[in-house]
């Protein structure tokens, strides 16, 4: 493993433990060359993915910003670092075991959404917004009125 700080390919390993409810292996590395420590993560990848872009554009799936838009949305917010990764893993577990090696970006969006609203209902309003791109208050409302139970209305 490189070192990210003076690019020496020659680290140890000094520490492994199982990380996100053992579906990881995180691992404190030592550089000999310039005394860094940094730590990695090992996981299971099944396949490669591709996503497909609502503008028919392909990309390679990548994790780290799955996990900047899930984080964005629970910036503020209390949450449990450990069980937000593991929902990360939960989900690119999911989307690498439907079966295709492309997956479309809104079922990448469909599938956060739902695991968000399990997890905390602002942060799942907060993706939604930027998921579903609001224009206007009247979308933000129609959004939140599907949220709330429903309420008699007085005439």
């Amino acid at each position: 493993m490189r070192c990210p700080f003076c690019g020496n390919v020659d680290t140890q390993v000094k520490d492994s433990r199982p990380a996100e409810d053992h579906v990881a292996i995180r691992r404190r590395r030592f550089c000999a060359a310039c005394a860094g420590r940094f730590t990695t993560y090992e996981r299971v990848q099944l396949r490669d993915l591709t996503v497909l872009k609502s503008n028919g554009r392909r990309e390679d799936f990548d994790r780290t910003k799955l996990e900047r838009s899930v984080k964005i949305a629970l910036q503020k917010r209390v949450s449990d670092a450990e069980r937000v990764d593991q929902m990360i893993s939960g989900i690119v577990r999911r989307l690498e075991s439907m079966g295709d090696a492309e997956v479309s970006s809104k079922q990448i969006g469909e599938i956060v959404m739902e695991t968000l609203a399990r997890l905390d209902t602002v942060a799942y309003v907060r993706f939604a917004s930027v998921y579903r791109n609001f224009q206007a208050v009247d979308d933000f409302d129609k959004f939140m009125a599907e949220l709330r139970p429903d309420t008699k209305k007085e005439d």
